[in-house]
């Protein structure tokens, strides 16, 4: 990876589902690529193909005129950014901080304020669009921050997406976020619920899909999810333990707002006993084994 210098240097963690496919398509656009992740043998794909590992969040600061991170809840955003050993102290004055995880507006808020004393910008940006966005560059991005720091990194984030918006300030990508994943449990609900009775009238599921899926049912969850159901192809584009804590975030948030959502009440419910029969990593979809007896 002989890059040009004036593509800066981009730093990369979280190598899951999402976060391989979203670091595989940077380092193919021509950025320096450094990256790290808890289990390194995540990263060797990338690393085998050019990039640069870095051992620790601080190093991987320390290098990177961007960094960029997709991890897992709240919780661990608020360990790599903050603290002693965190990439706000770590990172490079003037450098871009892009937090990608879907995680708490209160703290993207929190992130902000420490990031502008330390002379670091920083941006709160979620996705959606799952795995198949992230292989193929379709995500819509989600921003909150400010305009002109958007502007400079928007070239890096155009490897990601097509869709990219600036909600408003500090938070705002994230509540857009939780909006998002508010629409695609009842949605979820609904493909699923649509499906079983399908099934019970003694339909075939890939007949009806063809059919609903170009009227005014369609869309992502029913015509890219639609099809797995049908299949029994229940393998994770997003995990259903993540879904529950990003549904947990917009549970709260809404409480704290005064604001009542039965509909994500019930799908949380759902979910829950889907993780307590040990379904945690399966995908989304896999919410229709409620529905199979």
């Amino acid at each position: 990876m002989n890059q040009p210098a004036s593509k800066p240097a981009i730093g990369f963690i979280g190598l899951g589902i999402m976060g391989a496919s979203m670091a595989a398509r940077i380092a193919a656009a021509g950025y320096p690529l450094h990256v790290y992740n808890r289990t390194r043998a995540k990263a060797e794909p990338l690393i085998e193909a050019g990039a640069h590992w870095q051992p620790t969040p601080k190093a991987l600061a320390e290098v990177s005129d961007v960094v960029i991170t997709i991890v897992g809840t709240p919780t661990d955003v608020h360990a790599l950014y903050m603290g002693d050993e965190g990439l706000i102290v770590h990172a490079r004055r003037d450098a871009v901080l892009i937090d990608m995880t879907t995680s708490s507006p209160h703290l993207a808020e929190e992130l902000a304020v420490h990031a502008a004393l330390r002379g670091v910008h920083i941006l709160d940006a979620p996705v959606s669009g799952g795995d198949v966005g992230a292989r193929e560059g379709r995500l819509s991005i989600m921003v909150g921050g400010a305009s002109a720091v958007l502007a400079r990194v928007e070239p890096v984030l155009r490897c990601l997406g097509t869709n990219i918006v600036l909600q408003g300030g500090p938070g705002a990508g994230q509540h857009t976020k939780l909006c998002n994943q508010i629409v695609i449990a009842s949605t979820m609900l609904g493909v699923c619920e649509g499906l079983a009775y399908a099934r019970s009238a003694g339909l075939d599921a890939h007949t009806v899909l063809s059919a609903i899926g170009g009227g005014a049912a369609g869309g992502f969850q029913l015509n890219h999810q639609g099809p797995r159901i049908a299949s029994g192809d229940f393998a994770p584009g997003f995990f259903i333990e993540h879904f529950i804590k990003d549904m947990r975030i917009a549970h709260d948030e809404a409480e704290r707002m005064g604001r009542d959502l039965p509909g994500l009440e019930l799908v949380r419910e759902l979910y829950q006993q889907l993780l307590e029969q040990g379904c945690a990593r399966s995908g989304t979809q896999a919410l229709f084994k409620l529905y199979e007896h």
